[in-house]
């Protein structure tokens, strides 16, 4: 190996998925200990299994410690340009009677532990992230947010998991384009300064930020964000003039606003919003909503005109009823459309007792996926049949059939419906326990 060109050793040590072997390759020759250190991206995790033996009487003192490893690892490297450190998502199955309470060892956002080797790497930094230990870091409450902001000046992606984050004393960031917050605890006037110091963002993922009341984001170049809320805030809003992307999870908010005008691909999973104020979605073309109440939900939102494929379910089996008609009354031009196991047996339920009344909206369909957990053979047929002799320009339809459904009446089902329909691509598939309905 030592014959390749120093430039393809370089690029194939930084490659490694595990940095720790970094340290193995400076002992094999002279050659591997001077390219390494001009690596460009180290990825150091701690595994459960590396913990468990830093915590066993036996074995704890044959383990160099994690943030010395980091360390050497990073010293005197001068061409880095990211750097991804952090606990292996397995020690998530740590159970808190387990933890010595005082213990800093994993505790990575500790400023005083980032500052042994942040600044000697800033400059060339491009891509960050921090996976902290949770039992270590959610009670102490770090400041690394703002020396990250102080020294690394060319820094465009940044990624902080399982930590409770000041933002004090931080500085802007406008080289920053891409942010990841992950279980993090913040409170609202925190998002107010993301939104200040970090106006270039592009890309944002909040997931599971806690504390919040009235969240708010405010960024002018956002293009994809994904937000999952926590907890039950009383509002929840939304101005991004330049939105395309939006993936929103929100538990009961009394309010949710949108001023997202260029959005694109919208998923949206909501228990219910008493006020559901948008300023419309001209350009919306990809829904998905996820809610207890879909009827409620899609009378909600403003003209679907432009949308042109929608997935729609209830995370429960027992919701509102709807009717296919309310989804082609909103959404007129759908070419696409994905029913999970609950909206197909609520649409099928309303059928068998008001019939399924024709509409213009029906006709530009040309495709359908059904998720069906239980099958009442003759009302089921009878559902498909009304929907393809309303849908004349569909061409496949898929049925994705529950297991307890069984083999045999799935097969005859698909049989009875081909022979009927010759002229409909029909797909099926028996799923397997546990597998997602949408």
């Amino acid at each position: 190996m030592e014959e390749l060109p120093p430039s393809l050793i370089v690029d194939i040590l930084s490659r490694l998925t595990d940095s720790a072997e970094l340290g193995r390759c400076r002992l094999v020759s002279k050659t591997f200990n001077s390219l390494s250190y001009e690596v460009r991206s180290v990825r150091l995790f701690c595994t459960l299994s590396r913990y468990l033996k830093s915590r066993a009487p036996e074995t704890k003192f044959l383990v160099t410690p994690f943030k010395t490893v980091l360390n050497t690892l990073v010293c005197d490297s001068q061409f880095l340009e990211s750097v991804s450190i952090g606990v292996d998502k397995s020690l998530g199955n740590v159970e808190y009677d387990d933890v010595e309470d005082e213990s800093d060892d994993l505790y990575l956002t500790d400023v005083r532990f980032v500052k042994e080797w942040l600044p000697r790497i800033a400059e060339r930094l491009r891509s960050l992230s921090v996976s902290d230990f949770w039992f270590q870091s959610c009670w102490r409450k770090s400041e690394v947010l703002s020396l990250i902001s102080s020294c690394c000046h060319t820094l465009h992606k940044l990624e902080v998991k399982n930590a409770w984050l000041s933002v004090d004393g931080l500085n802007p960031m406008p080289t920053l384009t891409s942010l990841t917050l992950e279980f993090i605890r913040l409170d609202d006037e925190d998002l107010n300064k993301v939104n200040n110091f970090f106006p270039c963002l592009k890309v944002l993922n909040l997931i599971g930020v806690g504390g919040l009341k009235e969240p708010k984001i405010h960024l002018l170049h956002l293009k994809t964000c994904h937000w999952t809320v926590s907890n039950a805030p009383l509002s929840v809003t939304i101005f991004g003039p330049n939105l395309v992307n939006l993936t929103l999870k929100c538990v009961k908010p009394q309010s949710l606003v949108l001023e997202t005008p260029s959005l694109s691909d919208f998923h949206l999973t909501l228990e219910e919003a008493n006020e559901f104020k948008v300023k419309g979605f001209p350009h919306l073309k990809n829904l998905q909503l996820q809610s207890v109440d879909l009827c409620n939900l899609i009378c909600m939102f403003p003209s679907g005109r432009t949308v042109k494929k929608l997935t729609m379910n209830s995370p429960h089996q027992k919701m509102t009823r709807f009717s296919l008609e309310t989804v082609f009354d909103v959404f007129p031009n759908l070419t696409y459309l994905n029913l999970g196991a609950s909206a197909w047996m609520q649409a099928e339920d309303y059928f068998v007792t008001r019939g399924l009344g024709g509409r213009i909206g029906m006709k530009v369909l040309k495709e359908i996926v059904a998720h069906m957990v239980t099958v009442n053979e003759d009302a089921t047929l009878s559902f498909i049949f009304s929907i393809l002799d309303k849908c004349t320009n569909l061409s496949v339809m898929a049925l994705m059939i529950y297991p307890q459904i069984g083999f045999l009446t799935a097969s005859d089902l698909v049989s009875r419906c081909r022979t009927a329909y010759p002229r409909v691509t029909w797909k099926w598939e028996m799923l397997k326990e546990g597998k997602a309905n949408v």
